[in-house]
């Protein structure tokens, strides 16, 4: 099982950039992903979540209406586009995956419920 974040890197206040977790040895198809983030010092958080059957996407509130999960299962990649970026959207962003989250009861967003996860990339917002 494999997970590979890109799309990471430097952007100034009200910026955007499209995050991509790129899914190998494991069927994608079958497979919520989550995506988290870790700022210096601070505890990973969950930030978003979307289901194997691609329904209600799961946000939390502090990315409500600036962030989109999607999912191209053809392309075993899943997106995470960022607009309105604001400096303290600053971490590394990790996508996880696993087979039994559900995503819409928001409980998709708890670490501790993912088996598989990336090694992350590194979002800068600069104010």
């Amino acid at each position: 099982v494999h997970l590979v974040e890109s799309g990471g890197g430097l952007v100034q206040s009200g910026g955007s950039l499209r995050l991509s977790c790129a899914a190998s040895g494991f069927t994608l198809d079958y497979h919520a992903i989550g995506w988290f983030r870790q700022a210096p010092g601070k505890e990973r958080e969950g930030v978003s979540c979307i289901s194997s059957d691609d329904e209600r996407p799961y946000y939390v509130d502090s990315v409500k209406g600036r962030f989109s999960i999607s999912r191209d299962n053809s392309k075993r990649t899943v997106y995470l586009q960022m607009n309105g970026l604001k400096p303290e959207d600053t971490a590394v962003y990790y996508c996880a995956a696993d087979y039994s989250v559900s995503c819409p009861d928001g409980t998709g967003i708890y670490d501790y419920r993912y088996d598989y996860w990336g090694q992350g990339t590194q979002v800068t917002v600069s104010s």
